[in-house]
């Protein structure tokens, strides 16, 4: 995944343009998606998602300076619509419904073709630095539902955000990727349950 272009900073994948910039900028991450769920992270550059999304190569590095900030502000776009963070009043609740969307969220083309070159390519910095920038703001977004549980008293006041959505997800992660077998609602079960072993109160 070459194309670096400029060494501008990555963008905020937070922020949210409006009116034509919307719409530019829906193409673009439609056209990254499209390509990732077809063929993976091969070829995937500045220039062919500029093509494919009928737009200047000049507008895509604007905002998205290499093709890892791209590639991650496209599976973040994909995440916050289907999986964004719940906030159900309840610790167990929450893991819960954060687990089920999340292996939803496993089941869409872009993200399994993306978590198949990771591990195709492990070596790879370009496959790397994109899998991180997506994973490390998913991990900054579960932070209000780890404090919210611990003003609640529902879990232990040094849990770490990250460490408890890792806890919680990462059996999914191995159902899917190494047995290949299905994510069932037992599963689940059992995952909600660990991570309240390890780290609520009761």
């Amino acid at each position: 995944m070459p194309d670096h272009g400029s060494d501008t900073t990555s963008p905020d994948i937070a922020r949210r343009p409006g009116g034509r910039t919307a719409r530019v900028r829906r193409d673009v991450l439609d056209a990254t998606l499209r390509h990732i769920a077809d063929r993976g992270l091969d070829g995937l550059t500045v220039a062919t998602i500029a093509s494919a999304a009928g737009v200047a190569q000049t507008t895509v590095y604007r905002r998205w300076p290499t093709p890892p900030s791209l590639v991650a502000d496209a599976l973040e776009d994909l995440a916050e619509a289907r999986n964004p963070m719940p906030d159900t009043g309840s610790l167990r609740r929450d893991l819960h419904q954060l687990a089920e969307q999340i292996a939803g969220l496993l089941s869409e083309p872009a993200i399994a073709r993306l978590l198949g070159s990771s591990l195709a390519l492990s070596s790879d910095p370009e496959v790397d630095s994109a899998r991180m920038l997506f994973w490390d703001h998913r991990f900054q977004l579960s932070q209000p539902l780890v404090d919210r549980a611990i003003s609640r008293g529902e879990i232990r006041t040094d849990a770490h955000p990250r460490e408890v959505i890792e806890t919680l997800v990462a059996p999914l992660y191995f159902r899917l990727l190494v047995t290949n077998q299905p994510i069932g609602a037992d599963l689940i079960d059992r995952c909600v349950d660990t991570a309240m072993a390890v780290y609520g109160h009761n």
